[in-house]
């Protein structure tokens, strides 16, 4: 892998077995450990610098593309991710390419070395140095545009994944589960979002809006743990206003029980029994729809005002 720059033409380069994320955090870091972090990276249109996933709902939502692992760590160091449309766009490189492919490869045989690692350390010690002294150039400008060297580059060189705390203090992530520190009850982080990092020396962290959080690793065939979460004693709902509890005095031996009540009376057959125990008495009068005898209390006609007894309330009111 290989980097080139535009305005001296100094050149980074090492062996890999393959292209990969990992070797395109290793090549970058050789490059801003000795000489800063450039303005901008001018890539070809592999999946490690593109991503070809569509969006989720909330990067739609904020306008967001979806990235890979190298270009979220290029957004957070500010450096321009470019990406070119055609191998003929980024000829430069292309062509050290094929000028490494030539002169490099003699150089190796005739240094007799066929290993990755003796391979490496020729291309820094030696090759590099002569390269520089014989292809070098000045830039059109004594400014170097090269940034200082950031405190985190280890940290955003990683990789990281979103993942949910579990209501038992767990995180799930790559087949291990990380138990976090209970200082961390203040935060309740029961059902939020933590950022999981892994380095590239192994190491992992658990992050979340920018502050490391502590935890330990637990075994795979750890059982997981329900959380005991203090529940509210249940409390009796609140009567609504205007309709009285089930032990009120008007709701006793039927009267206001409604429609319910007195369809079961008329169905066990007891219309004549319940009406006795209210009080109702027969008048003489035709017997009312639902079996019960007239009541003793004229009704109210022609605006006169009347006094009714408490069965008699209960018809007009309608729950019949």
């Amino acid at each position: 892998m290989v980097m080139v720059d535009d305005a001296t033409n100094r050149m980074r380069a090492r062996f890999f077995e393959e292209e990969t994320t990992r070797a395109s955090y290793d090549v970058l870091e050789g490059w801003v450990r000795k000489h800063g972090l450039p303005a901008s990276l001018y890539v070809d249109r592999d999946s490690i610098y593109r991503c070809e996933g569509e969006p989720s709902v909330a990067q739609q939502l904020v306008g967001q593309a979806p990235q890979t692992q190298f270009g979220r760590a290029m957004e957070q160091l500010g450096v321009e991710l470019i990406l070119a449309h055609s191998p003929q766009a980024k000829g430069r490189v292309e062509r050290m390419n094929g000028t490494l492919q030539d002169r490099l490869a003699k150089e190796l045989r005739l240094a007799g070395i066929s290993d990755l690692e003796s391979a490496n350390r020729f291309l820094e010690g030696k090759y590099l140095r002569a390269f520089h002294r014989q292809f070098g150039r000045e830039a059109a400008s004594p400014l170097d545009v090269h940034r200082a060297v950031p405190r985190n580059l280890d940290e955003v060189l990683s990789w990281e994944e979103e993942r949910v705390v579990q209501s038992d203090w767990t995180v799930a992530c790559g087949g291990k589960r990380y138990q976090l520190d209970r200082q961390h009850e203040v935060m309740s982080l029961v059902r939020r979002k933590v950022i999981v990092r892994r380095q590239r020396n192994g190491r992992v962290q658990l992050v979340h809006r920018g502050k490391a959080l502590k935890w330990r690793g637990l075994p795979e065939d750890a059982p997981r743990k329900r959380c005991a979460l203090k529940q509210k004693p249940k409390q009796r709902p609140a009567p609504k206003p205007g309709v009285p509890a089930a032990d009120h005095p008007w709701r006793r031996g039927g009267v206001g029980a409604g429609r319910r009540y007195w369809n079961g009376i008329k169905a066990r057959g007891e219309m004549v029994r319940a009406a006795a125990r209210l009080g109702v008495r027969d008048s003489g009068r035709p017997a009312l729809r639902s079996g019960l005898p007239a009541s003793r209390t004229p009704s109210r006609g022609n605006g006169q005002p009347t006094t009714q007894g408490t069965f008699s309330r209960e018809l007009n009111r309608g729950h019949f």
